[in-house]
């Protein structure tokens, strides 16, 4: 069974399309509706969740880009699953504009013939990207909406090394439970609470440097396409129509990100897709009339 985490800032159909493609009564979710967004967007969330007994919208605060705020919404939401369900297995977090590209069935088999993984994307932060270990070494704070720049460096922890990747992963509960309650997570907590962009590296580099945790599989099984974007180097494109047959025939569990506003038409591809898979699964004989 799984523990999914949704963060959300907009787009509340979109959601509601995606918890029901994910959705099985077997499984734990917990949504963290960004504060920016309103009391709108999480009453609406509220509202459209009060069907579903496994599934709870945890205290909102708000979420600066680049900002400890974002570790903190992680961690809250883990926190919030391992009190809310001890049967999970496996942690998953998405975002609300994230789909996935394989059933809940398929995605546990996955996890079932895998269960001491843990898939995460991860690389050597100074070997592998020095250009941004000024992140770490510059002491920032995240104050009011926004993130202060000091101009003040500080050495890395000590015989620590350091790790970058993104944000989403699939971890194990074991991990979860270590990064959110043990004590030799918290000088990581410490420091990385006023390090630039630390959902990219705070998660990796616990996991690097401590033990409990499964084999470390640097694949977060997630199809995205990032593309150049102006001052940000790169940016997860927004998958279109013509997209649907890569997405069908990838290997992954999950893909972002999706717009139902530019294109809801991939979305609707992708449902038919997962719906036929489940058939499927019930009925393989349906095999040969769906191949085409």
């Amino acid at each position: 069974m799984i523990g999914y985490l949704i963060l959300v800032h907009r787009f509340p159909e979109q959601f509601k399309r995606l918890f029901k493609a994910i959705y099985d009564p077997r499984n734990s979710y917990v949504v963290h509706v960004d504060k920016n967004s309103g009391e709108t967007l999480d009453a609406d969330i509220r509202d459209f969740l009060q069907p579903y007994p496994n599934a709870e919208v945890m205290e909102g605060h708000a979420a600066v880009w680049g900002g400890y705020s974002l570790v903190d919404a992680e961690l809250r939401g883990m926190q919030h699953l391992l009190t809310m369900d001890g049967n999970w297995s496996h942690f998953i977090n998405l975002s609300g504009q994230d789909f996935p590209l394989k059933t809940q069935a398929q995605i546990m088999a996955h996890l079932r013939a895998h269960p001491n993984r843990e898939y995460i994307k991860v690389l050597d932060q100074n070997k592998i990207r020095p250009d941004t270990m000024r992140r770490i070494g510059e002491f920032v704070i995240e104050r009011d909406g926004q993130i202060e720049q000091t101009l003040t460096m500080r050495p890395f922890l000590e015989e620590t090394t350091p790790y970058i990747g993104n944000q989403w992963m699939i971890v194990s509960r074991a991990f979860c439970s270590f990064v959110c309650n043990d004590v030799r997570a918290d000088h990581y907590k410490a420091f990385y609470r006023n390090t630039f962009i630390a959902d990219e590296g705070f998660f990796q580099t616990v996991m690097m440097n401590t033990p409990v945790h499964g084999r470390i599989v640097n694949d977060d099984l997630r199809m995205i396409d990032w593309v150049p974007d102006g001052d940000i180097k790169l940016r997860p494109r927004t998958y279109l129509r013509q997209d649907a047959l890569a997405l069908k025939a990838s290997h992954n569990l999950f893909a972002r990100k999706f717009e139902q506003d530019v294109d809801g038409d991939i979305l609707s591809i992708l449902e038919g897709h997962l719906a036929r898979q489940a058939l499927i699964a019930e009925d393989p004989e349906l095999v040969p009339a769906t191949a085409a």
